[in-house]
């Protein structure tokens, strides 16, 4: 048996004593909560598609596997090894996500999935992590190194990526990859300039996507106007809300996700909220904001920069995912489609946020100096 002592040199007790324990905690309490949930939501839906009671679940489960893996597995690389990691995975993730827009199956409106037999691969939920640390290390590389174009590079990767959501289209996708970008742009320190001009741009594109594309103008209109069209999705989660009350109907007992389309997937926030009540849910906001004050406070300490950026993008990437969810659930913003960090069903979204939250605990790993100003005052290379 392996003793993980501090004195222990092998690669396993070095990561066990500066991964950070804390938020590793919490994914995992994170997944605890969803594959109780997945046994609360996915029965009614398995079953109004004629599948067995617990098809979901299980599959739920077998995620997980991977999931656990992906994190662990990730988490034990190094700073260098996550970028070439990140540039292999959007390489071919990006080839991916070309490819369904021509054989990819049509699924309400869109191309968005690529079908490997009984395996389901959504490629641009694997893109996201990869393009953030990307253009992270470019912003990092071009502080760095004088005349170095990593602005520019970064710049023309997220072209190629809302380029080829815009044509799937994926725009909750697109909307979520550009906030996390804008974000990390900001933190680079760009000038008012640049802000004014892709504050222009991102108006540009969200008014051409409300004009061009009919489907973004009816849920946007009916966020507006209920009255405007068919408001049964919103209107049933909200009814959730309303029935679970502060505790909730108890495990089981509820009766409005027998009739929530997406029980098991978009609206399982409005799941828990029936069956456990306002307090449940509050416990699960409780436990994303954890998760990202934790990352971001150690990323405050970082000293090198293509670090600190990255783990900002990933936890932002992490974080906004799940808030989007979580106010589409309560009728905040218009719905999205987007899934609850590995609390929703979904392997390739598990898999991808698993891989997220890996790279995350890899770059956040106390490293021998990462965390200790050099007398110069200047920062560490990326």
């Amino acid at each position: 048996m392996i003793r993980l002592a501090r004195t222990n040199r092998s690669h396993i007790a070095q990561w066990w004593w500066t991964v950070d324990k804390w938020t590793l905690f919490g994914l995992f309490c994170l997944m605890l909560i969803g594959g109780v949930l997945a046994l609360a939501a996915s029965p009614a839906v398995a079953m109004r598609i004629h599948l067995p009671p617990f098809h979901f679940v299980y599959r739920q489960m077998i995620f997980f596997v991977p999931a656990i893996a992906t994190i662990i597995g990730v988490s034990l690389l190094n700073v260098r090894q996550v970028r070439r990691l990140a540039a292999i995975i959007f390489l071919v993730s990006f080839t991916l996500m070309v490819l369904t827009l021509f054989i990819g199956p049509e699924v309400k409106g869109a191309h968005r999935w690529l079908q490997f037999g009984p395996l389901a691969i959504q490629p641009s939920e694997f893109v996201k992590p990869s393009f953030i640390v990307l253009a992270a290390w470019m912003f990092a590389e071009a502080q760095r190194v004088p005349g170095f174009p990593g602005t520019v590079i970064a710049l023309a990767l997220y072209a190629m990526v809302v380029g080829a959501l815009a044509a799937q289209p994926d725009f909750g996708q697109l909307m979520l990859v550009t906030m996390v970008f804008g974000a990390i742009f900001f933190m680079t320190g760009l000038s008012w300039r640049w802000i004014g001009s892709l504050a222009t741009i991102a108006i540009i594109g969200a008014v051409a996507a409300y004009t061009l594309s009919p489907h973004v103008t009816s849920r946007v209109d009916r966020f507006l106007n209920p009255d405007s069209g068919d408001t049964y999705q919103i209107d049933t989660a909200l009814d959730a809300f309303h029935t679970g009350g502060f505790f909730g109907r108890g495990p089981g007992e509820g009766e409005v996700k027998r009739i929530l389309p997406d029980a098991h997937t978009d609206f399982i926030f409005a799941v828990a909220a029936e069956e456990y009540g306002v307090i449940a849910g509050l416990i699960i906001i409780g436990m994303f904001s954890f998760i990202v004050l934790r990352v971001l406070r150690r990323a405050i300490d970082e000293q090198d920069l293509f670090v600190q950026f990255a783990s900002c993008g990933l936890v932002a990437l992490f974080g906004l995912q799940a808030l989007i969810n979580m106010a589409v659930n309560v009728n905040l913003i218009p719905a999205k489609g987007m899934t609850l960090p590995f609390i929703s069903y979904g392997g390739s979204s598990m898999v991808a946020l698993a891989l997220t939250m890996g790279m995350l605990l890899a770059l956040t790993r106390r490293r021998a100096g990462s965390h200790v100003a050099p007398p110069n005052g200047k920062r560490g290379r990326p």
